[in-house]
């Protein structure tokens, strides 16, 4: 079975369980915000609409999760240091901490595969993109899989190379690295809007779309807030607003949803805990265990 054929669960900005107050706003976030966030009640704000994850890292691969969309930034003003961290609007945990807790895993669970999009990049000359990917090579070593026709990568594929991460890196410097992934091979079009109706049926359309490509897929299950959106909803946050509500139409959809070259292969939400996304995919799996049976 090839990993293009099954269907994964992915988490949308999958490391913003934690950001942190006190740092500052980061490069991804328009000047007039970073000038309002020298109050502090804004920074408060901000984390209600940034934190799209309950669970972290290690909790989420215990859940199910299998893809995980990654922004990261070096933190301007750092003196003499090159670290790297997640972001969205505020900065996260270090990098090399989230890979370290990722690999930690994976040692324990020698036949789970992850794919790992680093698809935003910030404040990042090409010394602090060496400086990552290094980093990321050190977390993972032989575990790492060479880029090859995504066709060719099937589960029996991984486990005989005993391979078990994907990267994904949307940077020309993945040219020079064999186990880096052009990030053409991993789209993810983004419906950019709040209308759940309107998420449905973008995700149907692109979809129908996915099979000439020949890559893998993201199906972004997530619904955006726009700005009026969020200045009518300060407090309530990104979960309260858009979330809750309509997370479990979208678990509908997904339900009616099947694995394979023409169907979802990976799938991307907020608060993957909220509902029974984990459930439902594994579930929908098991129907390529029944069309790869042989007939008796």
């Amino acid at each position: 079975l090839k990993l293009n054929s099954f269907f994964f669960l992915g988490s949308h900005d999958s490391f913003s369980y934690w950001v942190d107050e006190k740092s500052p706003v980061g490069p991804d976030q328009a000047t007039a915000i970073k000038r309002l966030a020298r109050i502090s009640l804004v920074k408060k704000i901000m984390k209600k609409w940034s934190v799209t994850q309950n669970l972290t890292f290690k909790e989420q691969l215990e859940g199910g999760i299998r893809y995980f969309d990654l922004r990261v930034s070096s933190k301007p003003g750092e003196i003499g240091r090159q670290e790297i961290y997640f972001i969205h609007g505020l900065f996260g945990i270090k990098v090399w901490d989230g890979l370290m807790e990722m690999n930690t895993f994976l040692g324990q669970h020698p036949k789970e595969v992850i794919f790992l999009d680093f698809n935003h990049f910030y404040a990042m000359d090409d010394s602090h993109h060496f400086y990552l990917i290094n980093r990321i090579r050190s977390a993972f070593g032989s575990k790492l899989c060479s880029v090859a026709c995504v066709e060719h990568v099937t589960l029996q594929y991984m486990w005989e190379k005993k391979h078990q991460v994907l990267i994904f890196y949307h940077y020309p410097l993945y040219r020079e690295y064999p186990f880096l992934w052009p990030g053409s091979k991993m789209p993810a079009p983004w419906a950019n809007t709040t209308n759940v109706h309107k998420l449905l049926q973008f995700l149907e359309t692109t979809l129908e779309e996915r099979s000439r490509y020949g890559t893998f897929h993201v199906s972004q299950a997530i619904l955006t807030p726009r700005v009026k959106t969020i200045a009518r909803h300060l407090i309530r946050g990104l979960k309260n607003t858009l979330v809750h509500r309509n997370l479990p139409m979208i678990l509908n959809w997904v339900k009616t949803q099947k694995p394979g070259v023409m169907g979802v292969n990976i799938i991307t939400s907020d608060f993957v805990e909220l509902v029974d996304f984990a459930a439902t995919v594994i579930a929908l799996n098991d129907l390529l265990l029944e069309e790869d049976k042989p007939a008796t």
